[in-house]
């Protein structure tokens, strides 16, 4: 059986003029470098939202300490920031 990840969504992908709400950085408590997540590059993750789920994809790392890039099919509300998130894929 394999048990549901979850982690938590610590804040979009931004740069210095721009924000891309449709790419936002997870961490997991449980990986702590870069070797542990890479291993999640290509899973599909979900935030509820209600009864529907607005669905991504783990795209990349993002630096050393074992944090990663999600890409969403929408972007999330400034609401989703600090709240879960699990694994589904």
């Amino acid at each position: 059986m394999s048990q549901t990840l979850r982690g938590i969504l610590i804040n979009y992908r931004i740069g210095l003029k721009n924000q891309r709400s449709k790419e936002l950085i997870l961490q997991f408590p449980n990986i702590k470098s870069s070797n542990e997540a890479a291993r999640l590059i290509g899973r599909k993750v979900a935030w509820p939202v209600g009864e529907r789920k607005i669905r991504g994809k783990i795209v990349a790392l993002h630096g050393k300490k074992g944090l990663v890039r999600a890409r969403f099919r929408k972007g999330l509300p400034g609401l989703a920031l600090g709240t879960p998130i699990e694994i589904i894929g």
